[in-house]
């Protein structure tokens, strides 16, 4: 009876959280919530092996990454397009009707972006900017070297750096 009681717990606490990381990866509402309930049910299962070393959250996260690039290297996967956005992402309540409007679309447009990395700067990108973990939490999350998630950060910030003054250069002269 008291595993079924933490899983529950795990599930209010961590699971709208998980749900929009794994969102992020498989960027598809039906798989995301098949994606989820999986990680969960993994959970569950290895409640026991779970020895404290990192947090709960750290735990949890790590199991969440793992089963998304599961999905993501599964052959059905392979051929989705990314056809839905991840606006719910990004909120914010203190600016006017229009500007954030305006503000949406320029989220819109790096959100879209970011969604175009190659999965293994996109998932420290939104880690750290969307769930706002810390390096060391990402480095334990997905089994990297600190120096390892700095070197991908940095080099997903070109990218996007890049793509974005291309964008901008291409509105200025159209």
């Amino acid at each position: 009876m008291k595993r079924e009681l933490d899983i529950e717990q795990l599930m209010t606490d961590y699971g709208e959280e998980i749900k929009r990381l794994v969102y992020t990866y498989v960027k598809d509402h039906a798989a995301t919530e098949d994606v989820t309930q999986e990680i969960f049910l993994t959970v569950y299962l290895k409640m026991d092996s779970f020895k404290g070393d990192s947090s709960v959250k750290t735990w949890i996260y790590s199991i969440a990454v793992n089963k998304c690039k599961d999905y993501l290297r599964s052959w059905h996967v392979r051929k989705l397009s990314i056809q839905e956005n991840i606006m719910d992402l990004l909120k914010s309540s203190r600016h006017s009707p229009d500007e954030e409007t305006v503000i949406k679309m320029e989220n819109a447009q790096l959100v879209e972006e970011v969604l175009r990395l190659p999965v293994k700067y996109r998932e420290v990108v939104l880690l750290y900017y969307y769930r706002d973990l810390a390096v060391r939490e990402i480095s334990e999350i997905l089994q990297l070297g600190e120096s390892a998630v700095k070197l991908r950060l940095h080099r997903g910030r070109q990218k996007l750096r890049k793509i974005l003054e291309q964008s901008e250069r291409s509105e200025a002269n159209g």
